[in-house]
C-alpha cells in the first residue's frame, strides 16, 4: 500500500466512528471472526482499545491484521484502522 493510498484510507476513516472494542480480554477468537465479517461487508473499519486492555494497541493492530488478512491503515493512541478489499464487489476505489 502506497502512502497515497494510505492517506486516502486516513481521510476515510476519519469520519467512521469504532465499530468494535478491544477490551481486557484483548484478542478472542470470536472478537477476530466479528472483525473478519466486519471488513468483508465494509472493508475499511475502525476499533478502540479500551483502558482496561493492557496489550499494546500497535501489536494489537498487527495480530488482528494478520488473522484477518487485512492491511493496518494507522494506529493513533487508543484507535486502530484497518482494511481489506473485497475481492468480489469493492466498494472503496484506492488511488494509483
Amino acid at each position: 500500500m502506497t502512502s497515497k493510498q494510505r492517506a486516502y484510507l486516513k481521510s476515510l476513516a476519519s469520519n467512521i466512528t469504532p465499530i468494535f472494542q478491544v477490551g481486557k480480554a484483548s484478542l478472542t477468537p470470536e472478537l477476530v471472526t466479528a472483525v473478519d465479517e466486519a471488513l468483508e461487508k465494509r472493508e475499511l473499519i475502525k476499533l478502540s482499545v479500551l483502558k482496561n486492555c493492557f496489550d499494546d494497541p500497535g501489536e494489537i493492530a498487527q495480530t488482528m491484521a494478520e488473522r484477518t488478512r487485512a492491511s493496518v491503515v494507522h494506529v493513533i493512541g487508543k484507535k486502530i484502522v484497518l482494511y481489506r478489499p473485497n475481492k468480489k464487489d469493492p466498494k472503496i476505489q484506492l488511488p494509483d
